[in-house]
């Protein structure tokens, strides 16, 4: 499979992956803080939304099985759920002048379709990506086209707003951001569509459900390990400003940081895949899991003022995040039986759920966890429980991980080819 077709499925990934920080970071700042929406009712109805999102995903999983049996069955559902995503992402930015009772049921609406479009598109999207191949070591190659290319799309929804707002104000900003998206959303659909190598359709009838399709032990054991690592991957990410802010206390170079963090993140991805490709997945992950070890206990060490210091942590954290981001996935795909390729919807709808989860088991543990323990944001004299978590709680998740991962022998199926090279 040519490099330039694995693009080509790899740029629907772009506009995907720059959706979600404006979904989740940046529309609650707007609504709250420049339309002025109570905190309270803001938070309740982020927190509603967000849960449906969770729950429909498997559904959704279901519905894309469903449409196999047409030949543009997945087409179909793309281009539907790129509209909606576009048209919802547009509306959710561009407010009507209504009461803040008005401005609460625009934001839950618009939130409500952006969630199930994204979600829609994102597991169509996946599943096209798993049934690309059945060879282990393309699949590898098929993640980190669209997990590169997605990185990218973050750092550019990292940039590109600071820089409109900037420019143009808060609402002229965020639309302009908005109409930009779109038509980023639009180009990169046309191209996965048009260019992409078309998915191993299967016209089989769905099985009876859930029980048949979860009842294989190398899938419930990669999403076990995947639900852990996905965890141990998001605690950082959620404390990753507080500790900027109270720890190095360089709140204004956080953009710097983060920017580091996800470049270093891309180029490290065909790295990961090459050493996936001579040492097998599991090795490549373990190898990953270890640098990052490596780079949270230099964290430990990092104090007021350390940028440089801090920056090469997150270097190396960025470059270890490379083998998170292109081996889990591929892990799952290589999970998945033969005889359950058909199928392949509803397990990539448990996977989006599961990392779903993991974002809100991060969050829902670490942040009353400092609490807990005193600590105060903006007060770095109380920061050491935040050191401790930021650290300790990612590595200590990660050897479960790899617990899990490496307590049974692969099957011949599941990622790790170098048995079947010897």
């Amino acid at each position: 499979m040519s490099p330039y077709r694995l693009a080509a499925y790899g740029a629907l990934g772009l506009p995907l992956a720059m959706a979600l920080m404006p979904i989740y970071m940046i529309s609650p700042k707007y609504y709250g803080e420049n339309l002025g929406l109570n905190l309270a009712a803001l938070g309740a109805i982020l927190f509603c939304t967000r849960l449906l999102d969770t729950a429909q995903d498997p559904f959704l999983g279901r519905v894309v099985d469903a449409f196999q049996a047409s030949r543009f069955g997945w087409s179909v559902l793309s281009v539907f759920g790129c509209i909606l995503l576009a048209l919802s992402f547009v509306l959710l930015f561009s407010p009507p002048d209504w009461s803040h009772l008005g401005l609460m049921v625009w934001l839950t609406c618009c939130l409500v379709l952006l969630y199930a479009a994204h979600s829609l598109l994102s597991i169509c999207y996946v599943t096209w990506g798993t049934r690309l191949s059945d060879e282990p070591l393309v699949r590898s190659r098929v993640v980190a086209w669209r997990e590169g290319l997605g990185l990218i799309g973050v750092i550019l929804a990292s940039v590109v707003p600071v820089v409109l707002v900037e420019e143009y104000g808060a609402g002229p900003g965020y639309r302009l951001f908005a109409y930009l998206f779109a038509a980023t959303l639009l180009i990169g659909l046309a191209t996965t569509l048009l260019w992409s190598p078309r998915p191993k359709e299967k016209l089989t009838a769905l099985t009876a459900g859930w029980r048949a399709a979860l009842a294989y032990r190398p899938v419930r054991q990669v999403y076990g390990f995947y639900l852990l690592n996905a965890v141990a991957v998001a605690v950082p990410a959620t404390l990753v400003l507080f500790f900027i802010s109270d720890v190095v206390q360089r709140p204004k170079d956080a953009g710097l940081f983060l920017g580091a963090y996800f470049i270093a993140g891309l180029l490290a991805l065909p790295l990961w895949v090459a050493l996936a490709d001579r040492y097998g997945k599991r090795l490549a992950w373990l190898s990953g899991s270890v640098l990052a070890a490596l780079a949270l206990f230099g964290a430990s060490v990092v104090g007021e003022g350390d940028v440089w210091l801090y920056g090469i942590v997150c270097l190396i954290a960025g470059g270890a995040l490379g083998a998170d981001l292109a081996l889990p996935g591929a892990m799952l795909a290589d999970a998945i039986p033969k005889e359950q390729r058909h199928n392949t919807g509803l397990y990539i709808g448990v996977w989006v759920l599961l990392g779903k989860l993991a974002l809100a088991i991060a969050a829902g543990v670490t942040l009353p966890l400092l609490s807990w323990f005193d600590y105060q944001p903006g007060i770095p004299a109380t920061a050491t429980p935040l050191i401790a978590l930021y650290v300790g709680l990612p590595i200590f998740l990660k050897a479960i991980a790899a617990a899990v991962l490496l307590r049974f022998p692969p099957p011949a199926s599941v990622g790790d080819e170098l048995s079947s090279k010897e």
